[in-house]
């Protein structure tokens, strides 16, 4: 009995060292797959310096630099466009815009922009067990080229892998003015049915061309169609009435919507794509908020969109998600003051510097186009620093989804998760700039602008657009503000980013 007592514990000890060294096995060969909350904070024509973090000394972001200061702030962090549609377009689904003849600013009543059964951001997520929801602004079209206003208002985010939606229908200077959660239009009523037309006026109504007498806040160019809340806007629309949004609760609105989600989804892994309207026209903050920057304003719904962020950092704090929560924050594209209205953007700048001493802004394809603050936190897992890394809001796709165990399908995402979680410091090695074929390369510390035909200058905002006849080739290490074309003196690096050009275009 003894002996065979021993045999079974030396064969109990034989198998219990198999199974060590299994599940060893299994730990290298499988990544530890994990599912922090992932929220993503989205500006709206907010420039590199309009955040103190980034530089500003005029204009101060104290609850932006939360995030920063908490997690990694990129100082080559990019949109993959100069304008809101495109980069939105590549954010959500992994692809760079130039792939899509669509992926355009769209007007306010243009069909959505996805090609349905495609991945996405939060498509991906979802199939990874996530719960997904869009707040905010939206400006990527909305049902199809019949869609009735006045019934269900789909395809939408629901149909790209959203599970809730609580989005502004476009922009807020074109129409339908008016809020859509999931399939319809919030507050509307079956007995004024909304009408929109992006051609000719509707009877009867008035625009701020014809009456100017009826408006708070006058264009400057543009802008200058039907009227609600004293403001005209982009585009034709009649009735609705009781569905219009206003202007200064919309960033209340957003933030009541947003942390009404997070709460509903606390107790599961959670991703919500949270889009500011700030600080795109027409710029009109809370009474809180007026004439609190001294900026005009442009600087007070700056601050009003940094105070809301506050908001929500404290909510998922009070709810005890930070550190299960990644946050990200950044902005759809560069800077601009005068988009249309006159509201003291210009007069009012002082030594404010929107571009942060980059060339350009938005509708550019000088740096300050696409360049634009780009930080994440996610606190007691990334360690508090700064990344001169290259990257891209377009790779979230991929990287989530090596973070969460799934497989990438999008064609343009790469895989910076060690980057963005600050185990890594190299990022991209090439980012190509622009949609259609408007297009700069970011390679390292030098940019590539090819020959594009164009007036130099956007004089409707008086920015820069960056297109020439020649070649532009910079270092932007060496020559931040681009002013030394080093095109014709470094022949080889020309060469060089034009073939790597060509091969991430393919």
């Amino acid at each position: 009995m003894k002996v065979s007592h021993k045999i079974l514990s030396l064969g109990l000890l034989v198998v219990m060292a198999s199974c060590k060294t299994e599940a060893k096995k299994q730990t290298e060969e499988t990544p530890t797959v994990s599912k922090p909350n992932i929220v993503v904070i989205y500006a709206d024509d907010l420039g590199f310096g309009d955040v103190s973090s980034y530089g500003s000394t005029e204009l101060l972001t104290p609850n932006l630099d939360r995030i920063a200061n908490e997690g990694i702030r990129f100082t080559n962090g990019y949109a993959t466009s100069p304008t809101c549609t495109p980069s939105r377009y590549s954010l959500l689904s992994g692809t760079y815009p130039f792939r899509s003849k669509r992926a355009q600013i769209l007007p306010g009543n243009a069909p959505l922009l996805f090609e349905l059964g495609k991945q996405t951001l939060p498509s991906m997520l979802k199939g990874a067990g996530y719960t997904t929801g869009v707040v905010g602004k939206w400006h990527l079209g909305l049902g199809d080229a019949n869609l009735d206003w006045n019934g269900k208002v789909a395809p939408g985010p629901l149909e790209i892998g959203f599970d809730h939606a609580y989005i502004m229908a476009s922009t807020n200077d074109r129409v339908p003015s008016v809020y859509v959660e999931n399939h319809k239009v919030v507050g509307l009523t079956p007995d004024d049915p909304i009408q929109v037309s992006y051609k000719k006026n509707f009877e009867g109504e008035p625009t701020g061309k014809e009456n100017p007498e009826l408006l708070k806040m006058h264009p400057s160019h543009g802008h200058n169609m039907s009227i609600h809340n004293g403001i005209s806007r982009i585009g034709y629309m009649k009735g609705g009435k009781s569905a219009l949004f206003i202007d200064e609760d919309m960033s209340d609105d957003f933030l009541r919507e947003s942390i009404k989600y997070i709460n509903d989804n606390k107790d599961r892994p959670f991703f919500l794509f949270y889009a500011l309207h700030q600080p795109h026209v027409p710029r009109v903050p809370h009474p809180r908020f007026a004439g609190k920057s001294g900026l005009g304003p442009r600087g007070d719904v700056i601050l009003e969109a940094d105070w809301a962020i506050g908001q929500f950092l404290d909510e998922l704090d009070k709810l005890g998600l930070s550190e299960n929560t990644i946050v990200v924050f950044s902005s759809d594209n560069g800077p601009v003051l005068d988009d249309g209205y006159h509201d003291d953007a210009v007069t009012k700048i002082g030594n404010h510097t929107p571009s942060g001493g980059l060339r350009g802004g938005k509708y550019s394809l000088f740096d300050a186009g696409t360049h634009v603050p780009f930080m994440i936190r996610w606190k007691g897992t990334i360690k508090p620093g700064v990344s001169d890394a290259l990257v891209s809001q377009m790779d979230f796709t991929a990287s989530f989804a090596a973070l969460t165990g799934q497989e990438n399908k999008t064609p343009d995402s790469k895989n910076v998760i060690d980057v963005f979680l600050g185990k890594s410091d190299i990022g991209r090695k090439g980012l190509i700039l622009g949609q259609g074929g408007i297009t700069a390369y970011r390679e390292g510390d030098w940019v590539l602008i090819p020959p594009h035909k164009g007036a130099k200058i956007n004089k409707s905002v008086n920015i820069e657009t960056g297109k020439d006849t020649i070649y532009q080739l910079y270092n932007l290490k060496e020559d931040r503000p681009q002013r030394h074309n080093l095109a014709q003196s470094e022949p080889e690096k020309l060469e060089t980013l034009k073939k790597a050009l060509e091969e991430e275009r393919q």
